[in-house]
């Protein structure tokens, strides 16, 4: 079983290895949302690495003619946010950690891998918001109640709650994830850097029919975040 990253060190070199690593800096994994309420790269690196991973995917199911089985985490409808604005709209209002963004990735991963979904624009907000407020619960000292979670990512309360143990049951409850994990998925975030130079991302435009703001910036309270709901479908 997996050590857990929160935090039962595998040993206390490997976590000075990682923990004080030029690349754990430079994914600004180090600094809380209170020391530093821009977004940290990591959130950009995930965005780009899942749209590739979602372009592939949807490719590859359009090339062999296979339909996508629907799951509970498909909507009938890809949402308006794109895959950054909604990881971006959760580092906002959600305030958890950098590191949980990481961690929800490996979450992704094993339930991906574990065949219970394909990572479509179908699925993969509500396997983020379900993924992300997981790595939350587990790894962060403070987090908030579902309700607030289901609001951030727009949907209700009723249905993340399901997603949530249909999540925790895919994954059999395996949650620990080992620093070297850890570690391993950094390293792969941080070669994404390549990636994201090569795509010339156009301006953020808001999306009325979504009830965002046009002024949505950092500096909002997070207690705004009613003013600012988005629904998923």
């Amino acid at each position: 079983m997996d050590a857990s990253l929160c935090f039962s060190m595998e040993s206390a070199g490997l976590e000075n290895d990682i923990t004080g690593s030029k690349m754990y800096h430079k994914l600004g994994l180090k600094e809380t949302f209170k020391q530093n309420s821009l977004n940290p790269k990591v959130l950009s690196l995930l965005s780009s690495l899942i749209e590739r991973s979602v372009h592939m995917n949807e490719t590859l199911l359009e090339t062999t003619q296979t339909k996508d089985v629907l799951t509970v985490f498909h909507g009938s409808r890809a949402p308006e946010l794109t895959i950054k604005e909604y990881i971006d709209r959760i580092f906002k209002y959600a305030r958890c950690s950098p590191s949980c963004f990481v961690v929800a990735q490996v979450y992704m991963d094993r339930f991906v891998q574990c065949g219970n979904v394909n990572l479509t624009s179908l699925s993969v907000h509500r396997l983020l918001i379900t993924s992300i407020m997981l790595a939350a619960k587990f790894i962060d000292d403070a987090f908030y109640n579902n309700a607030y979670y289901a609001k951030v990512g727009g949907v209700t309360t009723a249905e993340l709650n399901r997603l949530e143990m249909k999540f925790l049951f895919g994954l059999d409850f395996r949650l620990h994830v080992s620093l070297r994990t850890f570690g391993r998925y950094c390293s792969e975030l941080e070669k994404e850097v390549s990636y994201e130079l090569q795509i010339e991302r156009p301006p953020r435009v808001a999306h009325a029919a979504c009830g965002l703001k046009d002024t949505w910036s950092s500096s909002d309270d997070s207690s705004s975040y009613a003013t600012a709901e988005i629904q998923i479908v």
